[in-house]
C-alpha cells in the first residue's frame, strides 16, 4: 500500500505541525527545529510492506531533528532505520559516533537511542528511509549499534544493490500489485540482513538462532502471498523451502504456533479485512472465504465465529455494510 502526502494540501500555518505529526506516526516523535515554520513545504511517499516493515521517501527544507530520552520514554517503536540520502547534506550523531552523509550515502540509526540530525539544502532535501522492527533483524544488537551514525558502503556490493532497491521501491511502489507486496518485503528484509550482517562480520542470517529468525520470516511472507491457493499446506510450504516437514514444524513451534494454525489464522484475518472492503461489497461471504483459501463454507463460518465471536455475515453487518465504489475516507 502506497500513500502520497503533501503539505501543499494544507494552509501554510498548519504545514509544520502536520509534518511533525507525520514523522511521529511514520517513525517516532522528534523535536524539529527549522526557520521554515511559517510555511513548511514537505511531501512524503509511504510504502507499507507489512510486519512493520516500511519505506518512506520524505522531502523537506533545511531543519534539525532531535530524538531525546524524554521522547523515547514517551514512545519507542523499537526500529532500526536505514536512510539513503537522495538530496541535501546531512550531519548525524548517535552513540558517540558522528557522520556527514552526502547524496548516495546510507546511514543507520536506532529509534531507541538518542540522536541528533541536521539537514542543509538550498532547495529541498530528500531521504528514503527503510524501517525494520529491531527484534526481527537477525544480527546482534550490540554489533549493529557500533554502526549507527557511521559511514556505510553504499556504492559497491550489497550496499549498492540495497540503495537501488530502495530507490526503485519509491519510484515503482504505486504500480506494485498488492499480491506482490509480501515477496517484496521478503526481498527487502533478506538483502538488508545480508548487508548489515556483512558489515558486522556476523553472517547473522546463516548461523544459529539468527538464521532461524530470518528463515521463519521468509516462510511467513511466502504463506501470506499464497493464502488463496487451496494446495497451501504445511507439506507444500516445506517443499517450497527445501526443508523437511519436521524442520518446518520445529521453526513454528519455537514461534509458539503450528504451521497449519498460522495458515488458518492468516486466512481468517484476510477474510475479516475483505468483509469490510468496499471493493468487495458485491461478493458473498462464501466467495470471500474461497478467495482466502477456504474450500468449506460451513467450516469457515465455524472457524470465523470461534476467532471473532460472531459469524462472518453478522460481523460484516456489525461493521456497517460496505458500499460498492464508495471506499472509506482516509483517516486524518
Amino acid at each position: 500500500m502506497v500513500v502520497t502526502l503533501s503539505s501543499r494540501d494544507l494552509p501554510a500555518p498548519e504545514r509544520f505541525g502536520w509534518f511533525c505529526d507525520l514523522v511521529a506516526r511514520d517513525m517516532a516523535p522528534h523535536d524539529i527545529v527549522t526557520e521554515h515554520v511559517p510555511d513548511f513545504r514537505a511531501s512524503a511517499r509511504l510504502l507499507s510492506l507489512g510486519d512493520r516493515i516500511g519505506v518512506s521517501s520524505v522531502a523537506f527544507p533545511t531543519m534539525q531533528s532531535i530524538r531525546t530520552r524524554r521522547l523515547i520514554r514517551r514512545s519507542d517503536p523499537e526500529l532500526w532505520a536505514l536512510a539513503l540520502v537522495v538530496r541535501g547534506t546531512m550531519q548525524r550523531e548517535q552513540g558517540g559516533n558522528r557522520v556527514d552523509p552526502r547524496p548516495g550515502d546510507l546511514v543507520l540509526y536506532d529509534t531507541s537511542q538518542p540522536y541528533w540530525a541536521s539537514v542543509a539544502t538550498d532547495d529541498v532535501a530528500q531521504s528514503i528511509v527503510l524501517h525494520l522492527p529491531r527484534q526481527a533483524v537477525p544480527v546482534p544488537e550490540q554489533r549493529l549499534r557500533r554502526l549507527v551514525a557511521t559511514e556505510l558502503p553504499s556504492r559497491t556490493g550489497t550496499g549498492a544493490l540495497l540503495s537501488d532497491l530502495l530507490t526503485g521501491l519509491v519510484k515503482q511502489g504505486p504500480k506494485v500489485e498488492a499480491g506482490h507486496i509480501p515477496r517484496l518485503a521478503s526481498a527487502v528484509f533478506d538483502l538488508t540482513t545480508a548487508f548489515l550482517a556483512g558489515l558486522c562480520e556476523a553472517d547473522g542470517a546463516r548461523t544459529g538462532a539468527a538464521r532461524r529468525v530470518a528463515q521463519l520470516h521468509q516462510i511467513k511472507c511466502f504463506i501470506r502471498a499464497r493464502l488463496g491457493e487451496q494446495e497451501l499446506t504445511p507439506t507444500a510450504v516445506a517443499a517450497a523451502h527445501h526443508i523437511s516437514l519436521r524442520a518446518l514444524q520445529y521453526l513454528f513451534r519455537e514461534d509458539g504456533r503450528t504451521v497449519a494454525g498460522f495458515i488458518r489464522e492468516q486466512r481468517l484475518e484476510r477474510c475479516r479485512a475483505d468483509l469490510t472492503d468496499p471493493l468487495l461489497a458485491g461478493r458473498s461471504v462464501a466467495a470471500i472465504a474461497f478467495r482466502a483459501g477456504f474450500s468449506d463454507a460451513a467450516a469457515f463460518s465455524r472457524a470465523f465465529k470461534a476467532r471473532y465471536g460472531m459469524p462472518p455475515g453478522a460481523y460484516r453487518r456489525s461493521q456497517g455494510e460496505p458500499q460498492p465504489g464508495n471506499p472509506p475516507r482516509r483517516p486524518e
